[in-house]
């Protein structure tokens, strides 16, 4: 064993030990940390699946994907786009202090602040209004068809606690700034976290005082994160974790194999993909100089074409992948398997398009790629340099820590990157609207890092946010996102598959959104 796969080893188990583990404690490891406690700073799914458990929106899903009251018992449209919320009445923040009206004005403030990439969910409110302690008023600005989706991570935080904690604004985090949200939690949840060691662990209680009853007998959840495949494979059959929700492909079989441990399958509503700068003039980090490569079309449905994806899923993802053709997965409202036919790869066919484009020998480029966030995230980059290369595109690759590359991309310090996108809301809009649209002050784009900017796009999306006819809007989403696809505004890769491993004994629901969920789990 290599000496920093051995400190690796040592590391995590010396995480473990140090969190002692009594009856219904579940022992959850995954290779990603999260990058924040403040609910309102990143939209990332690692952290959005931890912090779920201690904050709550006014609704949530249910284990079929249907949406239920949460910290809402009720909601009533007084017009298409005025519609009131019951808050549901004893609900304690986890100080002990009362739900009111106040904290959810106060939580639709400052997920709004720039500072954050949570914005989305709250897309067309223009306003809250108090009615009384209990009773708000959501005002759109047109009727909203995604709004009772939208708002299930929009997450409630306490006002009084904010105020009396100097954290009223939202963490910048591209600027690698921190405040005591970041590092402290304040939510009404079913579980209270009480600890983050970044890249370490974090802790979790039960909520005894929650105004839900728990589905599972979890107690305490104990999240490692273990970067290294090896590592967090051995960590499992040793009998150290209960329960991993990334599995190296190499390994699956061996663990299905397994008759201590059971594998749980299921799709992840997740696209991998690769963003190209658009829209500056000059690449930051390439060899052409005056002018941008990848503002040419024929540029990007070359770097496309070169991708060889079906030879990723057969060498690299062990199968644990489907080729993509669109920028959404099956499950997502929008998809269709028409639509969803993959480039061929084509060496040939990519080496003219570059050449018609003025670049016959090709270009130097630097490629972004996390190495810990994704399945088989660098490997994935490292295949992609190797087939660009044969096309005359000569890529660096920049692999490093999904905690540092996300500040990179947030501060547009990237000529081309890799990021996977999960659909929160189940709904092709929440993709087309975070990264296709042009980015605007508001939510628009707020997730469009590579200045994608597309007239025809950013119509059919802002259309689409208030169109209630389905058969209409539906009907956009498929024209934005062949648009999309032809014009190369993005280059898919592959949809993930995403099977959990655990223990017998073990009981958990797969959700496809990769957010496990303590209070549906149960330990025997």
């Amino acid at each position: 064993m290599k000496l920093n796969a051995l400190m690796a080893s040592i590391a995590v188990a010396f995480a473990l030990a140090a969190a002692p583990t009594q009856a219904q404690t579940l022992r959850w490891a995954a290779q990603n940390d999260i990058l924040t406690l403040d609910p309102h700073s990143q939209n990332h799914a690692t952290t959005n699946a931890i912090l779920m458990h201690a904050y709550e929106g006014l609704t949530r899903y249910n284990a079929k994907y249907e949406v239920e009251p949460a910290l809402a018992t009720k909601w009533t449209y007084l017009s298409p786009t005025q519609v009131r919320f019951e808050l549901r009445r004893g609900v304690k923040f986890h100080d002990g202090t009362p739900l009111t009206s106040d904290d959810v004005i106060f939580s639709f403030d400052r997920i709004r602040q720039p500072n954050g990439t949570m914005g989305i969910y709250v897309t067309g409110i223009s306003e809250i209004r108090k009615i009384d302690d209990h009773t708000i008023d959501m005002i759109m600005s047109a009727p909203n068809p995604l709004l009772l989706r939208n708002i299930i991570d929009f997450r409630i935080m306490s006002k009084a606690w904010a105020a009396k904690n100097n954290t009223t604004n939202v963490q910048n985090y591209k600027a690698n700034e921190e405040n005591f949200a970041s590092r402290h939690v304040m939510g009404t949840g079913s579980y209270k976290i009480t600890s983050w060691a970044p890249e370490q662990r974090i802790t979790m209680s039960v909520n005894n005082d929650w105004w839900d009853k728990h589905q599972g007998n979890v107690k305490e959840v104990i999240y490692t994160p273990i970067k290294s495949d090896p590592t967090r494979v051995a960590a499992l059959l040793s009998g150290d974790v209960d329960m991993l929700t990334d599995l190296p492909t190499q390994d699956i079989a061996r663990l299905r194999a397994n008759n201590r441990l059971q594998v749980v399958d299921g799709p992840e509503v997740r696209t991998i993909y690769l963003a190209p700068d658009m829209g500056s003039a000059e690449l930051k980090h390439s060899n052409i100089k005056g002018k941008n490569p990848f503002a040419d079309k024929r540029v990007r449905q070359a770097l496309s074409m070169a991708i060889d994806r079906e030879a990723i899923k057969r060498n690299i993802m062990r199968g644990l992948s489907i080729p993509a053709g669109v920028m959404v997965a099956p499950g997502v409202n929008g998809h269709t398997p028409e639509l969803d036919t993959p480039v061929k790869a084509d060496a040939e066919g990519a080496k003219k398009l570059l050449s018609e484009a003025g670049y016959p020998n090709g270009f130097e480029v630097r490629l972004n790629c996390p190495n810990n966030r994704y399945v088989n995230d660098e490997e994935i980059c490292q295949a992609v340099v190797a087939m660009w290369a044969r096309v005359g595109v000569k890529a660096t690759l920049a692999a490093e820590n999904m905690a540092t590359f996300i500040q990179k991309v947030q501060n547009f310090d990237s000529s081309i990157y890799l990021l996977g996108w999960g659909v929160a809301t189940y709904d092709a809009q929440y993709t087309l609207q975070s990264l296709v649209r042009s980015r605007t002050t508001g939510a628009d784009g707020n997730f469009n890092f590579s200045k994608t900017s597309d007239a025809t796009v950013d119509r059919l999306v802002d259309a689409m946010k208030t169109e209630t006819d389905t058969t209409k809007r539906n009907q956009m989403i498929r024209d934005a996102l062949v648009r999309t696809r032809d014009e190369a505004l993005l280059i898919p890769l592959h949809h993930q598959v995403r099977p959990w491993a655990m223990k017998q004994g073990v009981t958990t629901l797969h959700r496809s959104d990769d957010r496990p969920e303590a209070r549906f789990t149960s330990i025997r």
